[in-house]
């Protein structure tokens, strides 16, 4: 390893014999012409990881260990840990930013299929298609038609966004063809960026309350961790339906599942859960007007190639000496030894 760069990945849970050379193909696009390697790192413990990853100049992870205070001050030289994902609840970001760590993230690589998802979930709930397909199937063929004679048309409603981010922006530009009144909450987007994209800004209680539809996009951190509890629930309209594909623990689960039960707000579509997978007795997997996915929202033949060949991108520019394009923790920047990011080298342009 003289003379290249280190990046640690977690050693996988399932076994592949397979070179890494070839199961890090991707990474390796934006990696390997600049020296450095991959190395993977069995992870059953804080301890077993900081042993492999002291030396590291990068971290690469997604799903595994999580990358805490603990670990982050057993790194020696690590310049950047790059996150093959939106979120980044499994770093430790504030402890990160401390020890001069930058840490990137993929937040725009499968924006349209999670806005996709979203709407498909929206769309099964509203028209109810979990129970009219056991209908269908159970013999209950004309029971279907009175049931969605309740149901009203979506032409006209109202959707709330909790978040105004990339994902939720591209769930608003979908909804507007089905005739829906988009508003949306976020103190951190200002009220220009929403109106501009023809979205109306209004306070966190006004979202909840007038809301048919609630689509809810935020990162996870202690300011989002269960924002959707009790007192939110008992704000919405009993008419109202919850759709998540954000993040899991952003929803109290056991006050959605009391709402749905008193009947609070009428339906969900949850492509996250507080805790995954589910245990087998978890109510909201027996509830008709309940629609889950198994965190499958971003997953088409092009999502997790990309997200990979991101991620070495943003691990290959902060190797190199310049700022990422995605980074989570840009306080950080000019306390670092990395150059403001440019499309082409400042010696050569695209021409030359």
């Amino acid at each position: 390893m003289s003379g290249s760069k280190k990046v640690v990945v977690q050693l996988p849970a399932v076994a592949n014999e397979a070179p890494v050379r070839e199961r890090y193909s991707l990474e390796l696009e934006a990696l390997t012409p600049i020296g450095a390697e991959i190395v993977e790192v069995e992870a059953d413990s804080e301890a077993s990881f900081i042993a492999g990853a002291k030396d590291a100049d990068a971290l690469i992870t997604s799903w595994g260990i999580m990358i805490s205070e603990k670990i982050i001050r057993g790194l020696d030289k690590c310049v950047v840990i790059g996150v093959g994902s939106v979120g980044v609840d499994m770093v430790d970001v504030e402890a990160a930013t401390e020890a001069g760590i930058v840490v990137t993230n993929v937040p725009d690589v499968f924006t349209e299929e999670v806005a996709d998802h979203a709407m498909m979930l929206l769309l099964a709930s509203a028209r109810r298609v979990k129970l009219m397909d056991k209908m269908s199937s159970n013999g209950d063929w004309y029971k279907g038609r009175p049931l969605l004679n309740h149901v009203p048309r979506l032409w006209g409603q109202t959707l709330g966004l909790l978040s105004f981010g990339n994902v939720a922006r591209a769930v608003a530009r979908r909804a507007k063809a089905f005739g829906f009144h988009i508003i949306a909450y976020d103190p951190y987007v200002t009220e220009l960026k929403m109106t501009g994209e023809g979205v109306e800004p209004v306070s966190f209680g006004e979202l909840l309350e007038r809301a048919d539809y609630l689509s809810i996009h935020p990162p996870l951190n202690e300011e989002t961790r269960k924002m959707m509890g009790e007192a939110q629930f008992k704000a919405m309209k009993n008419t109202a339906v919850l759709v998540n594909t954000g993040r899991g623990p952003a929803v109290d689960e056991a006050a959605l599942i009391k709402a749905l039960q008193q009947g609070e707000i009428a339906a969900a579509g949850l492509d996250v859960l507080e805790t995954e997978p589910p245990a087998p007795d978890n109510p909201l997997l027996s509830m008709d007007n309940v629609i889950i996915t198994p965190h499958a929202a971003s997953a088409t033949t092009r999502m997790r190639t990309e997200t990979r060949r991101r991620t070495g991108r943003e691990v290959s520019l902060a190797l190199q000496g310049r700022w990422p394009m995605s980074c989570v923790n840009p306080t950080v920047l000019p306390r670092v030894d990395l150059e403001r990011w440019q499309p082409y080298p400042m010696d050569r342009g695209p021409n030359r």
